[in-house]
C-alpha cells in the first residue's frame, strides 16, 4: 500500500501594516457582508497568513463595555487549532504591548475612527 504525504503549510503570524489594510478590509468586507468599512473593523494588528495569503487578522477593538477587546477576523480556512493558537498569539501581543492604542480607550477610538476615514474615502 502507497503512503501519500501531504504537506501542510504551517500557519505564520505577521504584524499587520498599513500595506497589508486593503487586504484586511477586503476580508473583513466579505466576513461580515457589509460595503464599508465600520467601527467593527477596529484597528488590526496580527495577522495570520497560509504561505503568502492572508487568512485571517486580529484587530483590536472598543467592546460593549469600553474596554480594549480584539477580535479575530477569518475566511474560514483555519483549523479550529489554528484558530485557538492564533488568538492565544493575539492576546499574548495585546498584553506585551504598552502602546497608547492597547491601553487607551480614546487614543483606540481616535485611531479607529482615522482608520475607517482612510478606509472609506468619500
Amino acid at each position: 500500500m502507497e503512503t501519500i504525504i501531504q504537506h501542510q503549510k504551517q500557519v505564520q503570524y505577521a504584524e499587520a501594516y498599513v500595506s497589508d489594510m486593503l487586504v484586511l478590509k477586503n476580508i473583513f468586507l466579505e466576513t461580515q457582508h457589509v460595503e464599508k468599512a465600520d467601527q467593527n473593523f477596529g484597528l488590526p494588528f496580527l495577522l495570520a497568513k497560509n504561505g503568502r495569503e492572508v487568512i485571517a487578522f486580529a484587530s483590536l477593538i472598543i467592546d460593549e463595555k469600553e474596554n480594549i477587546s480584539f477580535k479575530i477576523y477569518d475566511k474560514s480556512r483555519m483549523t479550529e487549532a489554528e484558530k485557538r493558537n492564533f488568538s492565544s498569539r493575539a492576546e499574548r501581543y495585546c498584553k506585551n504591548n504598552n502602546t497608547p492604542n492597547f491601553r487607551d480607550p480614546e487614543q483606540l477610538k481616535s485611531s479607529i475612527n482615522s482608520m475607517i476615514s482612510w478606509l472609506n474615502p468619500e
